[in-house]
């Protein structure tokens, strides 16, 4: 299959067009992007969508619980039946899991509740790693889509469950919000620089090429980051981060020295506690 195709302008409000509520970007025939719309939550978070020969995964359900203002379940519905049209697979599955437990990435888990063939993982710490089978801190997990093997590290320090999972077909790793164009909220510092680390020796091991979180909140201005609860971003900061990005983001947190506050960066502001 071809590389991922991340040259998209997403609707962030400003420019009056009609705005979906969730908007859809096919990176490629078998991964795809969604973002809730900033109309309908200021958080406007991505969920990735990624189809294996035997189930697909979604990664977060969004801020939104309402099916009728956010409808997360109906759009991906329709995805998979768009991909099986193509694919045929009967009993084809779908695991709904999280790149955090944080209301922003599962307000939209009720939608799935009752949908056939579906696992919802839970929220917890324990759920998370049984499931994925991760039997210790520093070490990792995996989940087969069939044909397409996920590499799950955990990397707590925002949250206690946040997770990163690498897609080697895609040369991408997905992080939630430990790593974003935006405003990266500390709660736990020495288990955040570690988890930096982690995805540092990953991206330098296994060759990824893109990074890719669940929020934009930086401008495209370097340093200037969009207000908080903004529901019109004037110019975002492109999504994908590169590794030279994560490689000056895990400069810029060992400059803070671990102070609580907000300390301001080109591609990041890092608010440690």
């Amino acid at each position: 299959m071809p590389a991922l195709d991340l040259d998209v302008v997403w609707n962030s409000g400003a420019s009056g067009a009609p705005e979906p509520p969730v908007q859809i970007h096919r990176a490629r025939a078998d991964t795809v992007v969604l973002r809730q719309s900033i109309a309908t939550h200021f958080e406007a978070p991505f969920l990735y969508l990624l189809f294996g020969s035997d189930r697909a995964l979604l990664l977060d359900t969004g801020a939104v619980a309402d099916p009728a203002a956010s409808p997360v379940r109906e759009t991906v519905d329709g995805l998979v039946a768009e991909w099986l049209t193509e694919h045929p697979h009967p009993g084809y599955g779908l695991v709904v899991a999280h790149t955090h437990a944080h209301g922003d990435h599962v307000a939209g888990d009720a939608q799935f509740r009752g949908r056939p063939s579906t696992l919802v993982v839970g929220h917890d710490v324990a759920a998370v790693h049984a499931f994925l089978g991760i039997e210790r801190p520093d070490g990792s997990g995996r989940l087969d889509l069939g044909g397409r093997d996920l590499v799950v590290l955990p990397i707590p320090g925002h949250h206690p469950t946040s997770i990163a999972v690498h897609d080697p077909a895609t040369r991408t790793v997905l992080t939630g919000d430990t790593l974003y164009p935006g405003r990266l909220y500390v709660d736990d510092f020495p288990a955040f620089s570690r988890s930096l680390a982690r995805l540092q020796r990953l991206v330098r091991d296994a060759g990824v090429e893109y990074l890719l979180g669940a929020h934009v909140e930086m401008s495209d201005v370097a340093g200037v980051d969009h207000p908080r609860g903004s529901t019109r971003h004037d110019g975002e900061a492109p999504l994908p981060m590169t590794p030279a990005q994560l490689d000056a983001v895990v400069t810029a947190a060992a400059s803070t020295g671990g102070v609580p506050g907000r300390h301001v960066f080109d591609d990041v502001a890092i608010w440690i506690d």
